[in-house]
């Protein structure tokens, strides 16, 4: 792959940036993306590019909460969501340096408590497998997406996470897995994965204005709170807690820090003259491990036009303009970031937004890297994405709308409300109780969830979840032959009914 790049970065003229021409690109750039902001109707956003060495733009847009004057600036923090992958992988390759870990070490030599579905994967997995999502198994986020399962045991239950494919054959991004690469960090240094990446990479970096997790935030100034668009408009929500999870996407950061975490990555790992990483474990982050299969990139692949798309050590990658790009989203409730890298060119771009998925990151990403890297504008990427994306979110209405027509309005429950409430169960995703309340039907997922169970039809459910900004769920009864509730299925999980005994 690199042969083949080398060929075409030889082909490609590439401006350097400086004087006016800097001044002029940084103004442009500016007026760009406070535009773009208002197109997507950002709230707020926070975007830094880092080139040859030193933070060239730092910008903050909008507010901080909607119907507050308090403005986004580079200071401000927001939740960094998955870009904190990154960080986790740059956790273990400063062990791998020391001795204290292998890439390719099974990972019960760190945890001899580790078990997965198959005791051959039990057996095989490595910490490597544990960092690019192709240990073999299915996605298993409903462990902990507002659970109130521990850390612990969200890894214990690890093993009831179903096999998908053949280790190594496939790609299925896996948050667990990463927790499980905290895991290993805490085990292989004796500190939390939390401690070990404020004081191994944050404190040398002086990353003051970033913290490992979102209980951290707490009486901190200056941060973000995460907006939702709820029946059409836009509303201030909660946070939704990354903390089980830690080292798969718990961080909290502002892009004047991550400006920092950008240099330091693009001078191979150095800090004030000091490696923090060998250049040999600093360019294995950045060596493509998995490849990735269309289905599960990033739309903007329409428009960008790979001819490979892989995952390297928390990084996704692809080539662009004939360079390799690194990069990686973060997504959590009300809260966006992105990331992206081209270490040849000495270019860094990092963006933070707090509206739940507002797509114009991929766009600003895009065409900082043509500013600031190639010397040039490129494309009008807003405009071209924010097609690409109504075409998405109109094929979605699609498909909830044909779900609409196939129900059955004529229908009536196959029995009273008493008759579903109790426990259901399932080893993966745990207990939920329905209750009757008020003569109607509640689930409790959590002390966090629950949902109002309105008749869809026959005996299934729609449940309207408390938090109105989480899409509501079908829940379907599973009647046995003697007429009473066997199972409920939700979420794609059947969870059987708990007989009292």
């Amino acid at each position: 792959m690199r042969l083949w790049l080398a060929g075409i970065v030889a082909a490609v003229g590439v401006s350097t940036l400086h004087g006016q021409g800097l001044d002029r690109a940084v103004a442009e750039f500016d007026q760009y993306a406070a535009k773009a902001a208002r197109d997507w109707g950002a709230v707020g956003l926070g975007v830094a590019v880092v080139k040859d060495g030193r933070t060239v733009f730092a910008k903050g847009y909008g507010v901080r909460i909607l119907g507050q004057s308090d403005p986004v600036d580079p200071e401000t923090m927001f939740a960094i969501g998955s870009t904190t992958k990154a960080i986790t992988a740059a956790a273990i390759g400063i062990l791998v340096d020391e001795g204290k870990v292998r890439w390719d070490d099974p990972v019960i030599k760190h945890l001899p408590w580790f078990m997965l579905a198959d005791p051959v994967l039990t057996r095989e997995i490595t910490v490597r497998d544990l960092l690019t999502h192709r240990a073999g198994l299915a996605n298993g986020d409903v462990l902990w997406y507002r659970t109130d399962l521990t850390p612990a045991e969200i890894l214990r239950r690890a093993r009831f996470i179903p096999v998908a494919y053949s280790p190594r054959s496939s790609f299925i991004y896996q948050n667990v897995m990463y927790a499980a690469a905290g895991a290993v960090v805490a085990a292989a240094s004796g500190m939390s994965w939390e401690r070990f990446v404020e004081t191994r990479i944050f404190f040398p970096l002086g990353m003051k204005r970033t913290v490992p997790t979102l209980g951290a935030t707490a009486g901190l100034p200056n941060v973000a709170a995460p907006h939702q668009r709820v029946d059409g408009a836009v509303r201030v929500i909660e946070n939704a807690s990354v903390d089980p999870v830690a080292a798969a996407g718990s961080a909290w950061s502002s892009v004047s820090d991550m400006a920092k975490w950008m240099g330091f990555l693009l001078d191979s790992a150095r800090v004030g003259g000091q490696r923090l990483l060998t250049q040999s474990t600093w360019a294995e982050l950045f060596r493509p491990q998995a490849l990735v299969p269309a289905a599960g990139f990033y739309p903007t692949q329409q428009l960008t036009a790979p001819r490979w798309m892989s995952y390297g050590l928390g990084w996704f990658q692809h080539d662009y303009r004939g360079r390799m790009l690194q990069f990686h989203t973060g997504s959590i409730d009300g809260m966006v970031a992105i990331i992206g890298l081209i270490p040849e060119l000495g270019v860094g771009v990092y963006l933070l937004g707090n509206l739940d998925h507002v797509e114009v990151r991929h766009a600003l990403l895009y065409r900082a890297l043509d500013v600031f890297g190639f010397g040039g504008p490129g494309r009008d990427w807003s405009a071209d994405l924010a097609a690409i994306y109504r075409n998405i979110e109109a094929r979605g209405d699609s498909v909830r709308a044909a779900g609409r027509r196939g129900r059955r309005t004529d229908t009536r429950p196959s029995l009273p409300p008493s008759g579903y409430a109790g426990w259901y169960a399932d080893s993966l995703a745990g207990k939920v109780e329905v209750r009757v309340e008020g003569g109607a039907l509640r689930l409790v997922k959590s002390s966090e969830l629950a949902a109002d169970l309105q008749h869809w039809h026959l005996d299934t459910f729609e449940a309207r979840w408390s938090k109105p900004w989480v899409d509501p769920d079908l829940v379907t009864f599973l009647i046995g032959p003697n007429a009473t509730v066997d199972a409920l299925q939700l979420g794609g999980r059947r969870l059987g009914r708990v007989r009292e005994r």
